[in-house]
């Protein structure tokens, strides 16, 4: 990508005017092709290298745009991105859902391409800036996304693009919003270096710059957990069937869960598996209320003592107010049953999956709207104390938010857990979630684990590293020595002061722009009155 040289003008060479945008077509195209960049850099495709790619394309496509074409084109590269992203949710929801978010998020997406076309006068001015300025105006857009509205959706942060990338490192540092900043600076770094009239000086600049965001990190130090160890199972049950009714065999779903456990327990005495102190299932692991069903209780009773170790189950608890229902991640304890005072309640259900926000105008998008429960939100981050080790966990979506990670590590948690359910949806949208554990892994220098109801599940090392990883649609038990002891990174310890402190920046740079847009104004006004009097 070469953009056309500027004019020339004034007396001597080194002034220059700032180029016309490029042709309407062209950026099209650009914005185009940054969606599929970005698409491709995200699993399943784990294509790292071209999220900063992506981000120059479209950077490139809004300089010196108007606002509304700036942000047309952010939105069509939005559009480009995630529409195939989020296939999977027409699994469990239909199309028309599917196209809503997809719609909801692009605008994103087309306010960071407004943002562009907006700052363009500072990067023309200054085009040192212009890495600067890409990153702070990608940030500031996943700042945004990740909590708007109803608590935001961050899907398809370019940080979930760097699991095999040396970038990941940076999460360590400062976090998912470090990762995107840093990526973003190398889109804007590879940008600048494409400018024809750069000069050589500046163009070595821009290309070592880039060379040293994106594998510098290689170098930077991570303390890996150490110290004592516990050996953890999870378990993949599997389900009879795919698809949104699966709930209608619940009773199937946890039988093999319990079957898969007292196997496990088979292994151990016959010597093929080591004793686990821990055995993790998935979310919904069991659909039936095991502290208002005594069936279900038995059974899972049946496997804890069997297994001689203590279960953390993915279940769904009832109230006494009808259809209210928490999402939860409960401790049964051989020989004890369930351990209440151990027990985490889903902080983030989802809007329109788990719970049903304007019930009645969302009637109108779907007729499964009553279909959905009220789930209820939980009120305290998820550290369990199992006597062999303390969990951090979150269930399902809640590994993309920050904060509800964070929370878990600073209340003592010993490894991470993520109970998840796949099973209304495929196998891309699991992998994109176990990319976000591992960069969890890192962020807070923790193991941790996934562990789905049909996959993909697996233990992730404190580098990021997958192991055990299971396949799609299957049943599965996968048992590993997990290492207790992790740092407190700087990432964990500074919190949100890092995304804080790039979101400053970036309203102090939209903010500054405004005596360079005003004097542009000015020029453009006074040419054209020069033009009317000739």
């Amino acid at each position: 990508m070469t953009l056309p040289p500027p004019a020339l003008t004034g007396p001597g060479p080194a002034a220059e005017v700032p180029p016309r945008p490029l042709r309407l077509p062209v950026a099209v195209a650009l914005a185009v092709a940054s969606g599929v960049a970005l698409l491709l850099a995200l699993p399943p495709y784990d294509l790292w290298w071209l999220a900063p790619v992506g981000v120059a394309l479209l950077a490139a496509a809004v300089h010196r745009r108007r606002l509304r074409a700036g942000f047309g084109l952010g939105y069509l590269a939005g559009l480009v991105l995630f529409v195939p992203l989020l296939e999977w949710t027409t699994i469990g929801a239909g199309w028309l859902p599917w196209i809503i978010l997809s719609l909801a998020q692009a605008a994103y997406i087309g306010l960071a391409g407004l943002a562009g076309a907006w700052t363009s006068p500072l990067a023309d001015r200054w085009r040192a800036l212009w890495p600067l300025l890409t990153g702070l105006i990608w940030t500031g857009q996943e700042f945004l996304r990740d909590r708007t509205p109803f608590g935001g959706f961050p899907w398809g942060r370019l940080a979930f693009t760097q699991g095999d990338a040396p970038t990941l490192r940076l999460a360590a540092y400062g976090g998912a919003p470090l990762v995107t900043f840093v990526v973003a600076i190398a889109g804007g770094a590879l940008l600048a270096l494409a400018w024809r009239r750069a000069g050589v000086l500046a163009a070595a600049g821009f290309a070592a710059l880039t060379a040293v965001l994106l594998a510098g990190p290689a170098a930077l130090p991570l303390q890996s957990p150490g110290g004592p160890t516990t050996t953890v199972a999870i378990v993949q049950g599997n389900v009879p069937r795919l698809g949104l009714d699966f709930n209608a065999q619940r009773r199937a779903v946890l039988d093999n869960h319990v079957n898969a456990t007292i196997a496990l327990a088979a292994d151990v005495a016959a010597g093929r598996q080591k004793q686990p102190g821990l055995v993790v299932w998935p979310e919904n692991s069991s659909d039936i209320d095991p502290l208002r069903n005594e069936d279900a209780a038995a059974l899972i009773q049946s496997a804890a003592d069997t297994i001689k170790a203590p279960i953390l189950v993915g279940t769904l608890q009832r109230t006494d107010t009808p259809g209210d229902i928490y999402n939860v991640g409960i401790l049964w304890r051989p020989g004890a049953g369930p351990d209440l005072a151990q027990q985490y309640e889903k902080r983030h259900p989802v809007p329109f999956a788990e719970y049903m926000p304007m019930r009645s105008v969302a009637r109108f998008v779907t007729d499964k709207v009553d279909l959905v429960r009220n789930m209820l939100g939980g009120d305290h981050p998820g550290v369990i104390d199992t006597g062999a080790v303390v969990v951090g966990d979150v269930i399902c979506f809640e590994v993309a938010y920050d904060g509800i990670v964070r929370d878990t590590v600073v209340g003592g948690a010993q490894i991470l857990t993520v109970q998840t359910n796949n099973a209304t949806f495929n196998e891309a949208e699991a992998l994109q979630q176990l990319a976000m554990v591992r960069l969890r892994a890192v962020e807070h220098g923790r193991e941790a684990l996934m562990v789905s109801t049909v996959g993909v599940s697996g233990f992730v090392d404190g580098e990021g590293a997958v192991h055990g990883s299971t396949a799609f649609n299957t049943g599965a038990v996968v048992v590993r020595d997990m290492f207790l002891d992790g740092p407190r990174t700087l990432a964990t310890r500074s919190g949100v002061w890092p995304e804080a402190m790039i979101v400053f920046g970036t309203v102090v740079a939209l903010i500054g722009v405004l005596p360079l847009r005003r004097r542009k104004t000015r020029i453009d006004s006074d040419d054209v009155t020069v033009s009317e009097e000739r």
